[in-house]
């Protein structure tokens, strides 16, 4: 019986994993370590699967999930130093420059100003590679909302990145956030 539910788990997670995996590092980037935060939400829904009522949403389940846990972990105040270093440390081992570096960083401080929604939206968008339609099931509203969040956003970090001498685009963007886990 076990082995069924973790077949049929698994099943149904594999097909998310890549975006599940991109969303959760672009989340927890220098707040806590990103496969702890796979994990635990992993955990949780392996142990709730029975009571998921559309296991074909299962990625939705797990984002919401994944940013319900990284509220709570910031609404404790967990934050690490030593995070931000293995991040670093994952992201050199991938070949990244130190300009990359410091360009990740820059980025995910902008991103981090955005308000909740954009911010979500913006990420299961460019990291995740969520359609509109996805992210609308997942954020609760309809899809001309999700277009005009993730405008916004790039509006808004676009803004925040104006005086660097070289502007980031999003093609940069989405090329960094790959390089996390």
């Amino acid at each position: 019986m076990a082995s069924d539910k973790r077949t049929a788990f698994m099943q149904a997670y594999e097909p998310c994993h890549a975006a599940f995996a991109r969303y959760c590092a672009a989340l927890a980037y220098g707040r806590m370590d990103v496969q702890d935060l796979m994990q635990d939400v992993l955990l949780s829904a392996f142990q709730r699967f029975d009571h998921i009522r559309k296991k074909d949403e299962l990625l939705h389940y797990l984002m919401r999930a994944a940013r319900n846990r990284m509220v709570s972990s910031l609404r404790i105040g967990r934050r690490n130093e030593a995070i931000t270093s293995k991040q670093t440390e994952r992201l050199l081992e991938r070949g990244a420059t130190a300009e990359q570096l410091t360009d990740v960083g820059i980025l995910h401080q902008a991103i981090n100003k955005l308000p909740t929604a954009q911010r979500d939206a913006l990420v299961l968008f460019e990291v995740a590679g969520l359609s509109m339609a996805e992210i609308a099931a997942i954020q609760g509203c309809n899809e001309n909302a999700v277009k005009t969040r993730v405008s916004r956003a790039r509006a808004a970090v676009r803004s925040m990145l104006e005086g660097r001498t070289k502007p980031l685009r999003i093609e940069l963007v989405r090329s960094l956030l790959i390089l996390l886990p």
